[in-house]
């Protein structure tokens, strides 16, 4: 964990594909924690006269329509070439993390003690060293395949090649501060949330007494 200082503490929320990331952030947003949600951020990038559709219409023109991004075309690009992701993230990341300094900036006007930073590729963009706290979410990779799955347009062949970009479960599993196992349903996942929160408002106020 990182030290201390007059900021909220900054946790560092993430998982792979399909582990139940987006609706474990939920659940922290349940019990108060503000919650940024960088998918949610690339959603409204994405839509009509967002700076992500301005963005990607330079470099991927087919998937931009009326001003808004075309998420299927998008993701038929990505799927006939997975090298573009990399041009892909490039685009978008930089617009992403303004959004996030502008949710920081925030949560420090209104003194969070707590902020949750749903980051879905937190240790493979290197954010991770950026936290205070570490919270990986994690379910069996026989679970993790099957939700997968059954996703729209998914295949086995995009899920592999998808799982390969991203730094295994196990290797994100050792760096956590905190785990959170999603595999026994919701009810139980917010017990282990509720836990962990508890855990978090302590550190911070740890933190903020130094």
């Amino acid at each position: 964990m990182a030290e201390g200082g007059s900021q909220p503490l900054k946790v560092g929320l993430t998982g792979s594909i399909g582990m139940g990331k987006s609706e474990t952030a939920k659940l922290f947003a349940r019990l108060g924690l503000p919650v940024f949600d960088a998918d949610a951020a690339v959603h409204a990038l994405y839509a009509r006269g967002g700076e992500g559709a301005s963005a990607l219409a330079g470099r991927f023109p087919q998937a931009v329509s009326d001003g808004a991004v075309d998420r299927s075309r998008l993701a038929q690009i990505v799927a006939a070439d997975l090298s573009v992701l990399g041009a892909l993230e490039a685009l978008v990341h930089p617009l992403v993390r303004r959004m996030e300094e502008h949710f920081m900036d925030a949560a420090r006007a209104r003194n969070d003690e707590v902020v949750i930073l749903d980051i879905p590729l937190l240790f493979e963009t290197g954010r991770s060293k950026d936290m205070d706290a570490l919270v990986v979410v994690s379910a069996p990779e026989a679970v993790q395949r099957e939700r997968v799955l059954k996703r729209a347009g998914m295949t086995l062949e995009k899920f592999e090649a998808i799982r390969a970009r991203q730094v295994p479960d196990v290797d994100k599993r050792a760096k956590a501060d905190f785990v959170i196992e999603t595999d026994k349903g919701l009810d139980d996942a917010l017990i282990q949330v509720k836990r962990v929160a508890a855990e978090l408002r302590r550190l911070a106020a740890e933190k903020r007494r130094r």
